[in-house]
Parts: structure tokens; sequence; C-alpha cells
């Protein structure tokens, strides 16, 4: 086992729900092993300001159910360049941290493994991004709420689309990944799912809307995530109105809406776990990897086989998209 005695801990990039329940397990795992804990606010930027202070058992407490992040996050452009990282070593170096929990995204970890190319503090990454987005790991720490909170605002639309007779397009978070607009369109019964991994040939689209009209079909949902190559809903809006201007058409973005609430069981269990996993792959001498859990076990993959470039999205899921949608 390590003899590390001082670790720190810290969010980073976009917030997710159940970075506060991960938080907590990795204080209090440490605490359990007699190791000392630094909490590090605002991710890099934090580190290269000195932004570093002592946490206790006491300090996550009341905080598992809560969304964001206690340690608060930001993107952080300097610590990209070599006097970012150096300001940011000599933190570490102040504080005696001898070890790191990464807990973000994509980018967290490619900020790490550039950073272990300088200075050898070992790290051990957590996943947490609402987009799933990452090989490694079946699921990340904040998908399943996001995912349930675009479940509900969806079947509330379906509701008024009823209603009205109207066709509603809805746009989710994804800008480079499209499982929140395939998991929570397969769930709402959605007619059409637009994803990024995927070309959108929007004539395809528009003669579907077509044939359910001519079967007499009032009610249409279509899900988009942000970042598909067609644009997001506002102009899939446009068009869809172009062709069919006697349509009552209706757009919403939900936005940072997925992003923020309590954190469904399924991610503080996640997050409890990981954070758990984390502490003792540190003791254990593990460096540069991401705890993540596959088939309800835990795994350690290197930061560079986790990035998003190695995810790809289930082929069976989406055929299952024009099937279900008949």
């Amino acid at each position: 086992m390590s003899t590390i005695r001082k670790i720190g801990v810290m969010t980073s990039g976009g917030d997710s729900p159940g970075m506060n329940a991960a938080i907590r397990a990795v204080v209090r795992t440490a605490t359990y092993h007699g190791i000392e804990v630094h909490g590090i606010r605002r991710g890099y930027q934090g580190m290269i300001d000195g932004d570093i202070y002592k946490m206790e058992a006491k300090d996550v407490s009341n905080i598992i159910q809560r969304g964001g992040t206690i340690l608060k996050t930001a993107r952080s452009k300097e610590f990209m360049t070599d006097e970012g990282m150096q300001k940011a070593y000599d933190n570490l170096q102040k504080h005696g941290i001898e070890g790191l929990v990464l807990i973000g995204g994509d980018g967290t970890f490619k900020g790490a493994v550039a950073f272990f190319k300088k200075y050898t503090i070992p790290a051990v990454g957590l996943p947490g991004t609402i987009d799933k987005d990452l090989a490694g790991t079946d699921f990340t720490i904040g998908f399943d709420t996001a995912v349930n909170t675009a479940v509900d605002a969806i079947d509330k639309i379906r509701d008024t689309a009823e209603a009205h007779d109207r066709l509603f397009i809805v746009e989710v978070m994804g800008r480079d990944a499209g499982y929140i607009a395939l998991h929570s369109g397969l769930a709402c019964g959605a007619e059409d799912i637009l994803l990024p991994e995927t070309v959108t040939n929007i004539n395809d689209v528009l003669d579907r809307i077509d044939m359910d009209e001519r079967r007499k079909k009032t009610v249409h949902i279509l899900v988009v995530a942000e970042g598909d190559d067609f644009g997001g809903a506002k102009e899939l809006q446009a068009k869809v109105q172009e062709r069919f201007p006697m349509l009552d058409i209706r757009s919403a973005i939900l936005g940072h809406i997925q992003r923020g609430g309590s954190p469904t069981c399924a991610d503080r269990i996640l997050a409890s776990r990981l954070g758990y996993a984390a502490v003792d792959a540190l003791c254990a001498g593990q460096t540069q990897v991401m705890a993540g859990i596959i088939n309800g076990e835990i795994v350690y993959t290197p930061f560079e086989k986790a990035i998003k470039e190695n995810v790809c999205l289930s082929k069976d899921m989406i055929d299952m998209i024009r099937v279900l949608a008949v």
C-alpha cells in the first residue's frame, strides 16, 4: 500500500448531479484511512490560485442529496500553459499534497495527462459528467439524474402537445454525445431522435412527419441533441414549418435545468462507490486512471483511453428509434 498522507480533491468542467456525493465519499474514505484531505475550489483554476483548504468529515455532512458541487467548478485555459501548471504544482507542494482525486469529464482528464507529463503527482479520476461520453464505465455521475430530468420535462410537454395537436421539438444537452437525447427520447416514445453521432438527413425527418400526418397522427415529439449536425431546436423548427406551414409547431430548449437538481438514488450510489474506489486506488499506488463501473464491478481505465473519442452509441438502440416510432 502507498504511504500517501495528504490528498487533494476537486471538481472540474461542467457540474453534474452527484458530484457532492462523490466528494463526501472521497473525504470520508480518506479520513477513515488516516489520510488528510484538502479541497481545491474551482478545479484547475483554484489549483493555480491556491484556493485550497483542509477538509474534515463534518465538512461533507448533509451534502449527499445536493446538486451542484460545494467545491465549485470552472474551466481553466491558464492551466494548459507551462506557467499555469507551474503555479498549480507549487501550490500543491506548498500544501504537501501527494495525490489527487479529480471529478470531471474528458477535459479534466486531458489536463491531468498533460500535468503528469511534467509533474509526477498521482491522480485518479471520477467520471463526473451528464453526457455519459467516457469509455471505461457503464454510467457517469450525473447522467441518470439529467436524463430523468429530461424525461420528466418531455412527458409534461407531451401532455400539452396532446391537448393542442401540436408538434414539439425538444432540445436536450449533448454537444458531442447523444446519450441524453437517445435515452430520454426512447423513454418518452419520441417520434424521432436526432443525434451528433449520426448524420441527419432532414428530408428523411420531414418524410416521416408527412407519413405520420397521412396516418392522422396528431402529436409528434422530436428530440434533438444540441450538437446534432443539422442544428438545434430552432433550426429544425424553421425547416419543419417551411415544409408543413399548416402544423402548430413549438420548440423547447431544456438547457441547464438538466445539470441541476437533487441526484437520483442511482447517481448517489455510483458517486459513493467511485469516490471510495478512487481513494483505494491512490493508496494502492495507481495513477492516471479513471475509476468506473462495468457490469457492476469497479474497473480502472487509463485517462487516455477514457476520453470520449473511444465511445460510440449502441447500434441496437439507434435501430430501435425507427421501429418503436411506427
